[in-house]
C-alpha cells in the first residue's frame, strides 16, 4: 500500500468518526417523532397544547386544575355513602354543609383552594343550582353554545357539576368530577359537554 493510499484511508476514517452537528439532526428527529405520534393516533391538541397560550384557561382555572388533579381516585367509604374522611374535608369549604351529594362541595373546595371561593361571601355551595345562579348573577356564567369552555372552567349540568380539564381539537371536553360513580373521576364528552347547560369561569 502506498503512502498516499494509506493517508487517504485515514482521512476517510477520521471523517466518519466526527459527530454530525446537533443542528443538522435535531429538526429531522423532532419531525420524525411528531410524525410517529400522529401516526400512532395521538391527538393534535396534545402536541400543540404546551406551547400555545390560547385556550390555556385563566390563572384561577389553572389553580383549580392543580387542586383537582391530585384528587382523582378519592372514593366514598363505604361506596354509596356520600362520605369519607377526604370528602368531609371537601364539605368544610361550604357553610352549613352536611353529608349528601357532594359534586358541588367538591368544586367549592377546589375554588377555595385556588383562592377564588364561590359565593358572594366565599361561602361555597352545596347545590348545583345555587352555583349556577350565583355565576349568572355575577357575570361568570357562560351558557352552553355561547362560547368555548377553557381548562379550569366549571362545567354545569342540570343536577351535576365538575371541572373542565381540557378541550380537544375536535371539541371534546375532558373533565374531573366529584361524586361521579362514588368517586372523583375523569370523564370525556362530546363538544356539547354531555348536555351541559353552561360553564362558570372564575378569575
Amino acid at each position: 500500500m502506498s503512502l498516499e493510499t494509506a493517508l487517504a484511508r485515514i482521512s476517510l476514517l477520521e471523517d466518519g468518526l466526527q459527530p454530525a452537528p446537533v443542528q443538522q439532526t435535531a429538526a429531522p428527529a423532532a419531525t420524525a417523532f411528531s410524525s410517529a405520534l400522529q401516526q400512532a393516533g395521538a391527538p393534535t391538541a396534545t402536541l400543540s397544547a404546551v406551547p400555545a397560550a390560547a385556550g390555556a384557561g385563566t390563572p384561577a382555572g389553572q389553580a383549580i386544575l392543580n387542586a383537582v388533579r391530585n384528587e382523582v381516585g378519592v372514593a366514598e367509604q363505604p361506596p354509596g355513602s356520600n362520605d369519607s374522611p377526604r370528602i368531609a374535608q371537601y364539605r368544610q369549604a361550604t357553610a352549613g354543609s352536611g353529608v349528601g351529594p357532594w359534586c358541588a362541595y367538591f368544586v367549592s373546595w377546589a375554588a377555595r383552594q385556588a383562592g377564588v371561593p364561590l359565593g358572594d361571601s366565599g361561602q361555597g355551595f352545596g347545590r348545583v343550582d345555587d352555583v349556577y345562579a350565583w355565576a349568572q348573577r355575577t357575570g361568570k356564567a357562560i351558557p352552553a353554545g355561547s362560547g368555548t369552555p377553557q381548562p379550569g372552567d366549571l362545567i354545569v349540568w342540570d343536577e351535576h357539576i365538575g371541572v373542565v380539564e381540557s378541550v380537544g381539537a375536535d371539541g371534546s371536553i375532558s373533565t374531573i368530577e366529584g361524586n361521579s360513580s362514588d368517586r372523583v373521576s375523569r370523564r370525556t364528552y362530546g363538544s356539547d359537554g354531555g348536555g351541559a347547560i353552561g360553564y362558570v369561569r372564575l378569575g
